[in-house]
């Protein structure tokens, strides 16, 4: 390895850890971040590249930033460069979840008052992102119809094969009743990776998710199921970080492996943290495995963007210009929104709202969310600092 491409290597490592102990506030500030810091400041790629590596992740499932963040390291690295890019950026928030699960678990954390008021938190952080996700992606009558009815199935009949179904039925709508509205003008890309790579990667792709079920079946390992549960969710989950949330709940908490209180203690410090929301993953696994659980996590549920943004790349300006995969995508993330509406009845707003002085603290923190535009981050300490203030004993 030269000189120079060790200088580079190390260059993107440095920066994307510099985001990564920096971007509060979800997936649309992280994109703000990183066109401060790759376009306008370092100037690795311009406006016009950068805006179409954003429509490219868009398609594909999985977190959309990190997604950018690795194709960016993969234009200016290579896949290494990309696999840097993603470790910068996302262990510093691994780190601090980890540490949290392992405390919640060592000092007894579950009636602790600041965990109900994280539970609190989440409330008004999945509601502010439902309302936000609904506007972009439902945004007419036939669509709004398809998320109603896609959350009252899961909340009739939660699973996360149900889940599956759905998403694919929304597909298989999408394709009949939206590709007539798909966009024409679409600007062309073009990335260095071979076709050959692409295949292999989406060649390896499929075969995991074929082989996990399979010898997470016939091996009885506890690593071995955490990852096959979160490279599944990893590489169906479409609509970005909150999407996530129904996705893993139904694979953890009714089969007893996490807790609900637990999950949405998680879920409520995830939102505290810098990087992607994806890192709850990291979380879940210290929860029911340990560190090594929480380590296993975090590659599985990342793994299938790697695999994805290698093996779409190659193809993917040419199949965003059928009609056809439009529709699809237009039917998914319609029904994915109602995916999400379910979860935040059920556990979301089930499991955190007890009283009505929780009531009173979801509201305000939405409101401060949804109207004052406060940093996810910000809202997390207020949640916290709010939940103690309105038990005490002279407020009420």
């Amino acid at each position: 390895m030269t000189e120079n491409r060790k200088n580079r290597l190390f260059e993107i490592l440095a920066t994307s850890t510099k985001l990564g102990l920096t971007s509060f506030g979800g997936p649309v500030a992280h994109l703000a971040y990183f066109k401060d810091e790759y376009v306008d400041r370092r100037k690795w790629l311009d406006d016009r590249t950068y805006a179409e590596i954003i429509a490219l992740c868009q398609f594909l499932p999985g977190p959309a930033s990190s997604q950018v963040g690795i194709s960016i390291g993969i234009l200016r690295g290579g896949m290494i460069g990309g696999m840097l890019s993603w470790l910068g950026f996302t262990l510093p928030s691994v780190i601090v979840l980890i540490l949290f699960a392992l405390m919640y678990q060592t000092f007894d954390l579950e009636g602790a008052l600041f965990i109900q008021s994280l539970k609190v938190v989440a409330v008004a952080v999945v509601l502010h992102a439902l309302i936000g996700m609904g506007r972009k992606l439902t945004p007419d009558r036939p669509r709004i119809a398809m998320a109603l009815i896609a959350a009252a199935i899961m909340l009739l009949y939660p699973s996360a094969w149900v889940q599956i179904l759905v998403i694919i039925t929304g597909g298989a709508i999408g394709y009949m009743r939206f590709r007539q509205q798909a966009e024409s003008n679409i600007t062309p890309f073009k990335i260095g990776i071979s076709r050959n790579t692409g295949i292999a990667a989406l060649a390896l792709l499929s075969s995991l998710l074929i082989i996990l079920p399979v010898l997470n079946r016939l091996i009885d390992h506890a690593l071995l199921n955490i990852f096959d549960i979160f490279f599944r969710v990893g590489a169906l989950v479409f609509g970005g970080g909150h999407v996530v949330l129904p996705m893993i709940e139904r694979e953890v908490v009714p089969s007893g492996l996490v807790g609900a209180d637990e999950f949405l203690a998680g879920y409520g410090m995830a939102q505290a943290v810098p990087g992607p929301l994806f890192t709850f993953s990291s979380y879940l696994g210290t929860v029911m495995s340990g560190i090594p659980g929480g380590i296993v996590a975090t590659i599985a549920v990342f793994l299938p963007s790697f695999l994805l943004i290698a093996g779409a790349l190659p193809f993917l300006d040419a199949l965003r210009r059928y009609d056809a995969f439009q529709g699809i995508l237009m039917g998914v993330n319609a029904v994915v929104v109602g995916i999400l509406l379910a979860a935040f009845y059920d556990p979301v707003f089930t499991s955190a709202i007890l009283e009505p002085v929780d009531f009173v603290l979801a509201l305000i923190l939405f409101f401060l969310l949804f109207v004052w535009k406060i940093p996810a981050w910000m809202v997390v300490l207020i949640g916290v600092a709010g939940g103690y203030m309105l038990h005490m004993p002279w407020f009420l």
